[in-house]
């Protein structure tokens, strides 16, 4: 279950960068799914809805959506929690988090047209 929180690739890439502050991250990350009671899927869904409010890192992304994907989630919940949390957050927030969702992922962003990117994103 651990590997498939952070994703095998990126708790194997953080174990092997031999650094304190990232084996802490993931320790506090396992911590804290196992002592939240919540399935896999809610977990992860709830740390993105989390990451849009705080208007994360393309990493920060990468880590969860990366873990949500290994996990078989589809990527129209992860757009569905966009939706969700934008009355709440805004859509400057739900645009920037579309934005570094796929940046993290190497998506193309449409910005012919003074089109809406993110939504070519997601």
């Amino acid at each position: 279950m651990a590997d498939e929180m952070m994703g095998t690739a990126g708790v194997s890439a953080l174990a092997e960068a031999d650094a304190p502050v990232f084996e802490t991250l993931v320790q506090m990350t396992l911590d804290t799914f196992e002592r939240s009671g919540l399935d896999p899927e809610t977990y992860l869904l709830a740390r993105i809805a989390a990451l849009v409010a705080m208007d994360a890192s393309p990493a920060s992304y990468m880590l969860n959506v990366g873990a949500a994907e290994g996990l078989g989630v589809p990527l129209e919940r992860v757009q569905g929690v966009l939706v969700a949390v934008a009355p709440v957050v805004g859509s400057a927030r739900v645009v920037s988090a579309a934005r570094s969702i796929g940046e993290a992922f190497g998506l193309a962003l449409d910005h012919d047209e003074g089109g809406d990117a993110a939504g070519s994103a997601m």
